[in-house]
């Protein structure tokens, strides 16, 4: 077991971080100790996660082990996708072109504002009277 090479890195989105372990196999991928479609259950969450092997043709070439929490079940696809880009860049750093382009490698840091003291929401403000 020495010998086994594993590519580890961080992925995030909104309050997601998702925690992905590369290493060379079949194209097993795991979340949480569930299969892929177990887990996110809707098949365009199962693709947006997928997608940077898709991108590098690198489908079925690595197992993929991740370990997700924070956020809702989109951000964390989000997050996965995040977390195998990254590491298939250490694994490979001529894929980092290939991702790059295609925005696996950017943190989307798109957040939900927080409510202002005052304010129905974030922005909403209480309807203005004049008497």
């Amino acid at each position: 077991m020495a010998d086994a090479v594993t590519y580890r890195a961080t992925g995030k989105r909104k309050t997601s971080v998702a925690r992905v372990v590369l290493t060379p196999g079949v194209g097993t991928v795991t979340i949480n100790g569930r299969e892929v479609d177990q887990y996110f259950g809707r098949k365009v969450l199962e693709t947006i996660a997928l997608m940077p092997f898709e991108t590098t043709r690198t489908a079925g070439k690595f197992d993929v082990k991740a370990n997700v929490y924070g956020g809702g079940i989109s951000a964390q696809a989000g997050a996965v996708r995040h977390g195998i880009a990254r590491a298939l860049c250490e694994a490979d750093e001529s894929l980092r072109t290939p991702l790059k382009r295609a925005g696996f490698l950017t943190r989307d840091d798109r957040q939900v504002e927080r409510k202002k003291a005052g304010f129905h929401k974030a922005r909403k403000k209480p309807q203005f009277s004049k008497r």
